[in-house]
């Protein structure tokens, strides 16, 4: 999740009636955001239609991922430099560009092209509508608005599956992309006449080497994670590429403290400084570690192991997407009312509970206690994404919203393609570790499923830890004074 970038000053909100203009963005950045995981319902046919193993083709979604990683920081600097209709008329071009491209596709590597292009669209588009809301919306209807903006920025990604699963069901795989593009094209067309142009540009300057190590250390990083045990190659690789991700993350780390003294650093880490804040990005990225994580074992489990069709595991996971959308903008209006920990703490309870429950599939499950636990899951991340976005983001000073915002919304999207290397890379050593050992091969696969979703049950933990210290409301502190403590109740 993402904020503002400095075009305006935040500490002048526009009057309410200026809230109309996030309507458009909010459209928007929906239908980029579906793309996110729209692909992981079509993962067990795509592995057979492009012939790719589950390793290979979760790297459309964890490309997707990185890519917007990397770029979400540089967005910061676009924004500030071009005027509202033209970024939002750029990342929906850009967006519509490789949504063409995905339709066509004639083999995985030039789909995987495709990903990164509408990433790279959809990067623009989840900062944009953040800048602008931080600018026009006041403090004390933050956690309103904020509530309903998660039904683009949270829903969104839970919406993928069942939405690709309707569409699979009747039509090729290539119609979640041709679907898609006449819908983005049609906002575009419309919100660029009706959008008004929010702040003035201003001059900046972006250090390149910063975006060269942040693009060289997240990808060997998560590709590293994802190669763990596999077959075909030498032992050692991923271990090199795990060493090589991490020594240029450290690498970049070490410039953007270097740029903190003299220069314009791409993410200031001064933002960490501020305790809310830093809670709620560990809190985020744990969260979104455990939630793709599931996402994409959830459809490989339902239709590889329960042989249901891509409509049936569909709809099996609507209700907890339609669920999460419906209770954003009540999240939000119950945020305003009491603050974050009555909210934040029985929504990672209700977290560890759903995953810890899907560690019990078996061959023969019966699908109403996933539905339960997957609907629990859903509003329990609810209950946490807005307070959670809102205290981290409103705990820090206006000059660091910009860097707050980007260092969260890259986090995020890290932790979420970790999340799902991880997840995969533990489901495929354990299943094949089973079959070694002289197990079935679709009782081998329900035990990696088993471990896979125990790694999202171990994250739940840690997220409930990190819920517990959280506050209830965020005091914003001067940048220079990120020693004075912020309240830890409501």
């Amino acid at each position: 999740m993402l904020a503002p970038t400095g075009q305006t000053d935040p500490a002048a909100p526009a009057a309410p009636a200026d809230y109309g203009v996030l309507r458009w963005l909010v459209a928007a950045t929906f239908i980029v955001i579906l793309n996110e995981t729209i692909m992981i319902n079509a993962v067990p046919r795509l592995m057979v239609e492009l012939d790719v193993d589950a390793r290979a083709a979760q790297w459309l979604t964890t490309s997707f991922m990185l890519t917007m990683a990397v770029v979400i920081p540089v967005t910061g600097w676009f924004l500030q430099r071009v005027r509202t209709r033209t970024a939002f008329g750029t990342a929906m071009a850009v967006f519509c560009v490789g949504t063409l491209l995905a339709a066509l596709a004639p083999s995985f590597a030039v789909l995987l092209v495709a990903r990164i292009i509408q990433a790279a669209g959809t990067a623009v588009m989840m900062p944009l509508l953040m800048t602008t809301l931080m600018t026009v919306v006041a403090e004390q209807d933050r956690g309103r608005i904020m509530g309903n903006v998660t039904l683009a920025m949270s829903v969104a990604p839970a919406m993928g599956p069942a939405v690709s699963g309707v569409i699979l069901e009747a039509a090729s795989w290539r119609w979640m992309f041709g679907l898609v593009l006449p819908v983005a094209a049609a906002i575009a067309v419309v919100g660029l006449r009706r959008l008004p142009d929010v702040g003035e540009p201003v001059a900046s300057s972006l250090d390149w080497l910063s975006v060269a190590l942040a693009a060289g250390g997240f990808g060997p990083l998560v590709y590293g994670l994802s190669q763990l045990g596999a077959d075909g190659g030498p032992t050692y690789v991923p271990f090199l590429t795990l060493g090589l991700g991490v020594a240029l993350v450290v690498a970049f780390v070490l410039r953007q403290l270097q740029l903190q003294r003299g220069g314009t650093p791409l993410l200031d880490l001064r933002t960490l400084t501020h305790r809310t804040y830093a809670l709620a990005l560990v809190l985020m990225s744990i969260a979104f570690m455990a939630m793709l994580g599931s996402m994409i074992l959830l459809p490989l489990y339902l239709q590889g192991v329960r042989g249901l069709s891509e409509l049936q595991a569909g709809l099996l996971v609507m209700p907890g997407g339609l669920a999460m959308g419906l209770l954003g903008p009540t999240v939000g209006r119950l945020f305003d009312r009491v603050g974050g920990r009555p909210l934040v703490i029985p929504g990672a309870i209700g977290v560890l509970v759903a995953l810890a429950s899907l560690t019990r599939v078996d061959v023969d499950s019966s699908l109403w206690p996933i539905l339960g636990a997957h609907v629990l899951l859903m509003v329990s991340l609810a209950a946490i994404f807005t307070p959670v976005f809102t205290l981290g983001l409103g705990a820090l000073p206006p000059p660091l919203y910009s860097h707050g915002s980007s260092l969260l919304g890259t986090l995020q999207q890290v932790a979420a393609a970790v999340g799902t290397a991880v997840v995969v890379t533990v489901m495929a050593s354990r299943q094949d570790s089973l079959l070694e050992g002289g197990r079935a091969p679709l009782e081998a696969l329900v035990g990696g499923m088993r471990w896979g979703f125990g790694v999202g049950a171990v994250l739940a933990v840690l997220v409930v830890v990190v819920a517990l210290a959280m506050p209830g409301r965020p005091r914003v502190v001067d940048l220079d004074d990120a020693e004075v403590e912020e309240p830890s109740v409501v």
